[in-house]
């Protein structure tokens, strides 16, 4: 290690003291500053400090790449605009793959009751003939008029009227069982 001068504290100055102490002066001097420019970048006064410590951390690994010392604030200044356009990516990329949140979700139990619930109907519709099944599947969940319904079952409109009113007198009990 070769010494070139004496420190005020009796220590030798190395090629390394002159960038401690003028990142020191740098930290003290411009540090409000550089967290305010940050935080009008980013809009959050907290990731703002983080970014200007991010960006002291980067000036002083990579220092020897600084030629100009005069010019180490601006560097500076740049290394920290640099991690506000980053960090913002990363908000935007992170926003952009963000899940939606669930809209008024169902609590367990209420999930758990439709079910139950479904399952029953389900079960009282397996029960019912199959003429009369498929004219409430047809009319009721197809949504299909009387005669669409009709001419999807082969039959008379009539017969799809006989064969609903015979299945929703069947339902009824075994749909009130299930309550």
């Amino acid at each position: 290690m070769s010494a070139t001068g004496v420190r005020s504290g009796g220590g030798p100055v190395t090629a390394n003291a002159p960038t401690l102490d003028l990142l020191t002066t740098l930290y003290t001097s411009h540090y409000r500053e550089l967290v305010r420019l940050a935080a009008f970048l980013t809009g959050d006064r907290d990731g703002a400090e983080e970014v200007v410590q991010d960006a002291y951390v980067k000036v002083h690994g990579s220092w020897r790449g600084v030629r100009e010392v005069d010019k180490a604030e601006a560097y500076l200044r740049t290394a920290v605009v640099n991690l506000c356009r980053s960090r913002l990516r990363r908000r935007q990329v992170a926003a952009k793959h963000r899940p939606e949140p669930l809209r008024d979700a169902a609590s367990a139990e209420a999930s758990a009751l439709e079910i139950v619930r479904r399952e029953a109907v389900l079960d009282a519709l397996h029960a019912l003939p199959r003429r009369q099944r498929e004219a409430v599947v047809l009319r009721y969940y197809g949504d299909l008029t009387e005669a669409q319904t009709a001419a999807a079952m082969g039959c008379s409109v009539g017969a799809v009227k006989s064969h609903t009113s015979r299945a929703m007198t069947a339902l009824r009990p075994l749909l009130e069982e299930a309550r």
